[in-house]
């Protein structure tokens, strides 16, 4: 992993103004975004999961680092981290390149990220990426998520996301084609732009073999939880 992030670095620093000699106003910035920090409740375990992103770098040059997953019983049920060269192509849209590592569950998968990030028209945001593994997988993911001011402070947040996998994996029991998608419905309000606590509403649904994997392990394979949580940023 290390040396996907230096390689990284080092890209982002020789593209960078004062490497280049360019006598330009682009300061080095930093951002960390927590997006999610909640308490799923539902049957059995209540996990506690997490979505946050950040980044160090230019106008159109970045690094970015995210990480997802979910904590249960003291120890990391899934958890997926990436590291991401980011080259903004147009307004509001980013083309990215990097490692994706699936830390958890066991055994560990790693894979060549290609994504693009950014705002369609009514500002949705989007986010989608193909991935290409070691042993020759591959799988594709598509977000979106969208804002709807109730009021200064008060927002309400749907968003979904789809993954898709090339071939199926039984050691982890995700099947070829459509795997799985998961919706929520958040409503935040800002105490602060910088920290708002909110609650929800999440439903995942498994498709195919990856549902066929779930129902041999006794695992639900649509499931719908209430949410407790947090967003910051800064």
């Amino acid at each position: 992993m290390k040396k996907y992030i230096t390689v990284l670095a080092c890209s982002l620093f020789l593209s960078s103004p004062a490497w280049s000699g360019e006598m330009i106003d682009d300061p080095l910035l930093t951002m960390v975004l927590v997006d999610q920090l909640e308490v799923r409740v539902g049957d059995g375990d209540d996990p506690l999961s997490w979505d946050a992103e950040g980044w160090l770098g230019y106008d159109l040059n970045k690094l970015w680092i995210k990480t997802e997953g979910e904590y249960v019983d003291g120890q990391g049920e899934e958890v997926e981290l990436q590291a991401l060269y980011s080259r903004a192509i147009a307004p509001f849209w980013d083309l990215q390149i990097g490692w994706r590592g699936d830390i958890r569950p066991q055994p560990r998968r790693n894979w060549l990220a290609l994504g693009i990030k950014g705002l369609v028209p009514y500002f949705f945001d989007v986010n989608a990426a193909v991935f290409i593994g070691e042993r020759g997988q591959t799988a594709a993911r598509l977000s979106v998520e969208y804002e709807i001011m109730l009021s200064q402070k008060l927002i309400l947040v749907p968003d979904i996301e789809v993954n898709l996998y090339g071939k199926d994996d039984s050691e982890l029991g995700l099947g070829s084609g459509l795997s799985d998608t998961e919706a929520g419905l958040r409503l935040r309000y800002e105490i602060r732009r910088e920290f708002a606590p909110y609650i929800g509403l999440t439903w995942k649904h498994l498709y195919g073999d990856t549902a066929d994997y779930a129902d041999d392990a006794g695992e639900d394979t649509d499931d719908i939880r209430v949410v407790v949580g947090v967003r910051a940023w800064f």
